[in-house]
């Protein structure tokens, strides 16, 4: 059996394996739903800014401060949103069925960053959101450190031409902390903030510093939101409040 080409490969065209069938969007919204609920309950989810998403593609960049952080992104609107995945996880049938149901796509691990970044382009150059955590992996601690944040999602926003959606999430460390690997019931928040619109090319490219301008922005606005969620999850008090 052949193998199937991931994103990013360049082996093939990828519009014809990102189309979702008819059995492919029903169940999605069976999965979706089965996750939403269950999300709903136990960590009385809260959403604050749905009017931001815009339609057609974007990138979509939360704080990460938890493994609960995918599900929680994945629920917080209906809107199909797509997610990077090692390739190796297609390996398992089911799984890999599973994960490409619910937006997923494998990328190839050979050449890490460049195939990564080609990726997403793929995808949103096919009219679809893209989730992409600009802390790159699980961070720790109340405030976003801009050293933590990476390029790619302004990069990838400044080649293809798509905005940035900001997301703040509140709560989700108390929902699944540090070792747990069992959620716990508690409160989170979801703050959308408004789309960061991607720089002008210059001769049909984008300067290196408007890259990096535009991941100084991110950066401020996501801080802001993610304290705004963490106020609002009950994980910290408002500036100039005081404790009863």
């Amino acid at each position: 059996m052949p193998e199937e080409p991931t994103y990013g490969s360049q082996k093939s065209e990828t519009l014809s394996r990102s189309r979702q069938t008819i059995l492919g969007r029903a169940l999605y919204r069976v999965f979706w739903v089965t996750v939403y609920i269950p999300v709903k309950l136990l960590f009385r989810l809260r959403v604050e800014g749905q009017h931001n998403l815009p339609d057609g593609p974007f990138i979509l960049s939360a704080s990460h401060r938890s493994f609960i952080d995918t599900p929680i992104v994945g629920v917080m609107t209906s809107k199909r949103l797509r997610f990077m995945g090692k390739e190796s996880l297609w390996n398992s049938r089911p799984l890999g069925a599973f994960l490409t149901i619910m937006g997923g796509f494998p990328v190839e691990r050979d050449s890490v960053d460049r195939t990564a970044l080609r990726a997403a382009a793929d995808v949103l150059k096919l009219g679809e959101p893209l989730v992409m955590f600009p802390e790159g992996t699980r961070q720790e601690g109340p405030r976003l450190r801009r050293e933590d944040l990476h390029d790619g999602p302004a990069f990838v926003a400044s080649r293809v031409g798509v905005p940035i959606v900001p997301v703040g999430l509140g709560g989700t460390t108390k929902a699944l902390p540090l070792g747990s690997s069992v959620p716990r019931p508690a409160k989170v928040v979801v703050v959308i903030g408004e789309p960061i619109l991607p720089p002008e090319k210059v001769n049909g490219r984008v300067p290196r510093r408007a890259v990096a301008e535009l991941s100084d922005r991110l950066f401020e606005e996501l801080s802001d939101l993610f304290v705004e969620a963490r106020i609002l999850a009950g994980d910290e008090q408002p500036a100039g409040s005081q404790n009863p």
